[in-house]
């Protein structure tokens, strides 16, 4: 089974960028569908973006569309978040999950805050 690890959170002003990598270990990333969570305090877990594993299709929840990106480099076996114009709404634990054959792989999140 395929190992996720998220890496690339911190702590950034309001208006800045930061970019979240999800490293995959154990499998091959090429086959999956991967997509970026985020978890804030007291807060459900929600959808940010996702990429296909076939025509590398993306798509993006309306609260990040436009300022986030989600790629992916295969031959890296990692998938990519880059945020810009983050705001303190943006501040949450970040995910990526792998999903392949109806399997679920999660990583272990990397905190993003937002604040001045």
């Amino acid at each position: 089974q395929v190992q996720l690890v998220e890496s690339g959170g911190g702590l950034v002003q309001p208006g800045g960028s930061l970019r979240l990598s999800c490293a995959a270990s154990g499998r091959t990333l090429d086959y999956y569908h991967i997509g970026w969570f985020r978890q804030a305090p007291g807060k459900e877990r929600e959808g940010v973006a996702c990429i296909d594993s076939i025509a590398y299709g993306t798509f993006y929840a309306d609260s990040v569309k436009g300022r986030f990106t989600i790629s992916r480099d295969n031959a890296k076996n990692t998938v990519y978040l880059q945020m810009n114009s983050l705001n303190p709404e943006d501040t949450a634990v970040y995910y990526c999950k792998g999903t392949y054959s109806r399997f679920d792989y999660w990583g272990q999140g990397t905190q993003v805050t937002v604040s001045s």
